[in-house]
């Protein structure tokens, strides 16, 4: 059964690696280029590059703010009757 299981594992790992070995190289650079574009344009009056900062941190904000939301639903949803209220239920009143 282990030796199943380690096998599954090492195969997703094989394949994992090998799908990822194929991205593109390209999109490596693409965040360094807009924070180039925006600094440039930024020197000369034009406003457009704060936008697409704005934009840039907006972008990042959205993945923590999904994650801090699912972290109160879940922290809300799970916790037990006597952390709600403050005092312990006995059996027999539930």
């Amino acid at each position: 059964m282990k030796k199943l299981h380690a096998l599954k594992v090492g195969i997703f790992t094989f394949l994992l690696g090998i799908a990822l070995s194929f991205q593109p190289q390209v999109s490596k650079a693409q965040c360094a280029m807009c924070s180039l574009n925006a600094e440039n344009s930024t020197q000369d009056g034009n406003t457009q590059g704060k936008g697409l900062n704005a934009g840039i941190l907006f972008l990042l904000a959205m993945p923590f703010l999904f994650g801090a939301g699912m972290g109160i639903l879940w922290y809300k949803k799970y916790r037990t009757p006597s952390e709600k209220t403050g005092f312990k239920m006995t059996e027999g009143l539930k």
